[in-house]
């Protein structure tokens, strides 16, 4: 299984440098320098790129792959998501924390066990994480806190909410 651990925001400077959004809790881990990493790119298709270096600049991270030497092949990759696989990824230590293919398809239920949906995603936004659960037809973004999803069950395939009321209905 693969999942999402950057998007490519734009091509920095001429030299082909790329500002990526980290979406990965090991940066270090996953943009190494000799790593590769799966491109997918906004028409569809696939590009393997291999690490040539990596920095933090201005909340981003900036990235120069081995095959991307000028910024117009750059700007080629702008929108482009970056993709590990799974099984490559360390066990998380913390009972707390989820990779979010872990939690993605989970059933959404309530505290008294009514089930609600389905998590589709994870939304990562400034002011913290959002489950995207589908109900009734419709998609539902819920913040992912404790006094509000207070258990993750991945084993038992589920997550169990307690929404103040009319989140839900929104």
């Amino acid at each position: 299984m693969d999942v999402v651990v950057g998007r490519i925001a734009k091509a920095h400077g001429i030299r082909g440098e790329l500002a990526v959004d980290v979406r990965t809790d090991s940066p270090e881990q996953r943009f190494a320098v000799g790593s590769a990493v799966t491109t997918k790119l906004r028409d569809g298709s696939s590009r393997n790129l291999t690490i040539a270096a990596a920095r933090e600049h201005s909340g981003r991270l900036l990235v120069r792959f081995e095959e991307v030497l000028t910024r117009d092949v750059a700007e080629t990759l702008r929108g482009a998501l970056l993709i590990a696989d799974t099984s490559t990824l360390p066990p998380t230590e913390d009972p707390d924390e989820f990779y979010d293919h872990e939690l993605e398809g989970l059933r959404a239920e309530l505290t008294d066990g009514t089930v609600v949906g389905k998590v589709l995603e994870i939304v990562h936004s400034p002011a913290g994480e959002l489950l995207s659960i589908e109900h009734d037809g419709r998609e539902v973004l819920v913040p992912f806190v404790k006094a509000i999803v207070p258990a993750v069950d991945v084993a038992g395939g589920r997550v169990v909410l307690d929404p103040p009321e009319g989140l839900l209905d929104a």
